[in-house]
């Protein structure tokens, strides 16, 4: 029987930890066609042993100031197929604490994807897995109201800014508070097949898809986030194979090269060829360690017919060339 466990931490969202356990609930139902019954005929339970653990096995206190009780203690666990981390209620800021775990956690979340776990965080949880070593050299993503903090938090990351939810070798991470809904299925997928976790879809009445978060996110915020800052990294991303000059990216933002000169520096600290790098190195991360290209490949892709300007450019702004960072993040998953 597979175990899972779901990591119930101070300040944690109960919809998470009740909801996680009611998934994984319907996935033993066995229903059957009848008169009575438009159901699909589902007839092959999947009944995974749920586990909900502390650290120390004690009881915690939610998000909401409430007492929720757990089962075990992490060092009552040394195995289990999969760990789900909700996430924990945000600050006056929006953001969790600074620090979510304590370092015996991290090493037992270290401990099990080395033995083949999958590890998975929805929300501000992916933050824990941040702080755990695990989003080293990692695609990842988070809610988007907390892409900038995860950035910070682990420089180490290839965070995707507002995507609906991401795999890389068994660590899932979604973004937004509900998004434990996504990380569930995802992770009945990975156990026990795409035919169960449609029907877990399917009886909670979910969409079995991630979607983007982008359409979720407020005009108002991404005012308050700079929206000419926004944009201009959006007319960077289109032109991913392509030459871009800061006279394009002017015209594609409706102003002067003057103006966008001042925008930038004063945003960013860059005049526009060097953000256009920027955008762009955020990018070659991700290809470095994922793709699998060459160097010269990852170049191409990213608009560079030279390898070699790309190489520098790498090293400016990553402050190490594409081949050291592609080895240092191998060693950090080792």
């Amino acid at each position: 029987m597979a175990q899972i466990v779901i990591l119930s931490m101070p300040g944690v969202l109960p919809s998470a930890l009740a909801g996680v356990q009611d998934m994984f609930a319907l996935g033993s139902l066995r229903l059957s066609e009848s008169q009575h019954s438009l159901a699909p005929a589902y007839k092959q339970p999947w009944s995974p042993e749920i586990v909900v653990a502390s650290a120390d096995g004690s009881d915690i206190t939610d998000g909401q100031g409430r007492r929720f009780v757990v089962n075990h203690g992490l060092s009552q666990l040394p195995s289990c197929e999969a760990v789900i981390i909700p996430g924990f209620m945000p600050n006056q800021f929006g953001v969790p604490p600074e620090q979510l775990l304590d370092k015996s956690t991290h090493e037992w979340l270290r401990t099990q994807y080395r033995q083949g776990a999958i590890i998975a965080g929805s929300c501000s949880g992916v933050l824990a897995l941040g702080e755990a070593g695990l989003l080293n050299g990692r695609q990842c993503t988070t809610t988007w109201w907390l892409h900038n903090e995860l950035k910070s938090r682990f420089s180490n990351a290839c965070p995707l800014w507002a995507s609906g939810l991401l795999v890389d070798h068994k660590i899932v991470t979604a973004g937004g508070p509900l998004s434990w809904v996504d990380v569930t299925l995802q992770v009945i997928k990975m156990l026990a097949g795409d035919e169960v976790a449609t029907k877990v879809a399917d009886l909670a009445v979910v969409d079995s898809h991630p979607r983007s978060q982008t359409l979720h996110v407020p005009k108002g915020y991404q005012v308050s986030k700079e929206q000419f800052l926004v944009d201009a990294e959006n007319v960077v991303r289109q032109y991913f194979g392509q030459q871009l000059n800061s006279q394009q990216l002017a015209a594609e933002l409706s102003v002067s090269e003057r103006t966008l000169h001042r925008r930038l520096k004063q945003l960013t600290g860059y005049a526009p060829k060097q953000f256009i790098d920027s955008v762009r190195m955020e990018y070659a991360k991700s290809l470095l360690l994922q793709s699998g290209q060459k160097i010269s490949g990852v170049a191409q892709i990213l608009g560079y017919t030279d390898d070699a300007v790309f190489r520098r450019v790498f090293k400016f702004h990553v402050g190490m060339s594409p081949s050291q960072f592609r080895q240092k993040c191998h060693k950090l998953l080792m």
